[in-house]
């Protein structure tokens, strides 16, 4: 007798609207976060304006915590239905069309030139065209200039596309054990059904970010936040939260095959939806710039900021999930618009958003203001183009 993880339910072949109003929620999430850059973090940026909110600081390191776990955790969602309809070869085809082409695309173009505009305006070396910069100071084919202010050598970098392509490798990986998991089946033809109903449970529940946090604390030990290193001499990560990603991701596939989010109950939701609520209020108000938070190292400074970081993210993860099942599951001409081209809206926004805070940089705002702009601004621009270049002959397919 096939097992209900065997046939899926009629709720979970449905198409369910409200992840892809989540997913559009979480991309112009990624929108502002990027346009607070130049105003906030300590972090590297494109854009060097001089003004500093430190609101806007716990703004990124809050959406940092949460918003692209819960985005690969809906991307891996829609994986095992993707892999069950195309079959194994059909859907690593289609990613590779879908996701290869604009990551190389996109790390061929948009990056490069991006890195070209920050060498002009902030490096103290001579001015040099853009192809000799490509091959000697992008590529790294030239000497190491003295002084190097980096943040890497050679200037190589993938930006924003590092989500591209780690959902490229996740879905590779997932792949690999969904074969592995053919095997076993073959090998043992009637094996017990796995009783994973835990997401129900609150109890079992705190058991995931409690997990997931002594996970993290031990690899910030030696990787701390905003360390990124190249995977296997090509793949950008950051390890400080690649554990979170891949457990997220592994929780989005186990999610459809178990109907996670069917089952899920509303008491549960709302509840760890209060949790990342109540800790998001706390950063707010105490900033993350404190001696209780650390980015990295073995100190408790250091536990102290994952174990906050890990309950906020799987408490807004799972609070949203529940909140936009409830009430975001319709769906219009707009919306549908708009999810269609998030992925493409993903793409284009970063070069359209510093291309505005280099415009505002002498405009003479208030911060605030200067922030408030550029997001808005940012938002409707990307999204507007995004819809236009999906109308463009060829480009529906691959955005």
């Amino acid at each position: 007798m096939a097992s209900v993880v065997d046939e899926p339910s009629a709720r979970r072949t449905q198409y369910l609207h409200y992840l892809d109003n989540l997913r559009v929620a979480m991309i112009l999430m990624v929108v502002i976060h990027h346009a607070a850059q130049a105003y906030g973090p300590a972090d590297w940026w494109y854009v060097n304006g001089g003004q500093q909110a430190p609101v806007l600081a716990s703004l990124s390191a809050v959406g940092g915590a949460f918003r692209m776990s819960l985005l690969f955790f809906v991307a891996a969602f829609l994986v095992p239905r993707a892999v069950d309809h195309k079959g194994s070869w059909g859907f690593m085809l289609g990613r590779l069309k879908r996701l290869g082409i604009p990551f190389l695309i996109g790390s061929a173009t948009i990056i490069p030139i991006l890195m070209y505009v920050y060498y002009r305006e902030y490096r103290n070396y001579p001015p040099i065209s853009f192809p000799r910069y490509y091959l000697h100071v992008f590529l790294g084919f030239g000497p190491q200039p003295a002084d190097w202010t980096g943040p890497i050598w050679p200037d190589l970098q993938f930006g924003h596309l590092w989500f591209i392509q780690t959902l490229l490798a996740f879905s590779a990986l997932y792949l690999l054990f969904h074969w592995l998991g053919e095997l076993l089946r073959r090998v043992r033809p009637n094996p017990r059904p796995a009783p994973l109903t835990w997401i129900a449970d609150n109890h079992s529940l705190v058991i995931f970010p409690l997990s997931l946090a002594a996970v993290v604390f031990l690899i910030r030990i030696w990787y701390p936040l905003d360390q990124w290193v190249p995977l296997f001499g090509f793949i950008q990560a950051e390890p400080a939260r690649l554990a979170q990603y891949t457990a997220f991701f592994a929780a989005g596939a186990m999610a459809y095959r178990h109907d996670w989010l069917a089952r899920l109950p509303r008491s549960t939701g709302y509840t760890w939806l209060a949790i990342g609520a109540a800790l998001t209020a706390v950063l707010f108000w105490t900033g993350t710039d404190t001696r209780f938070f650390a980015p990295g190292g073995a100190s408790w400074a250091s536990a102290c900021w994952t174990l906050t970081e890990s309950l906020l993210c799987v408490g807004l993860s799972i609070g949203l999930v529940t909140l936009f099942r409830d009430l975001f599951a319709g769906h219009n001409r707009l919306t549908r618009a708009m999810a269609a081209s998030s992925f493409a809206t993903y793409i284009i926004h970063l070069p359209i958003v510093v291309a505005l805070q280099f415009a505002f940089v002498h405009a003479g705002l208030p911060t605030m203001a200067t922030f408030v702009a550029v997001a808005t601004l940012g938002i409707v621009i990307s999204v507007a183009a995004a819809m236009t270049i999906r109308r463009l002959p060829g480009l529906r397919t691959i955005l």
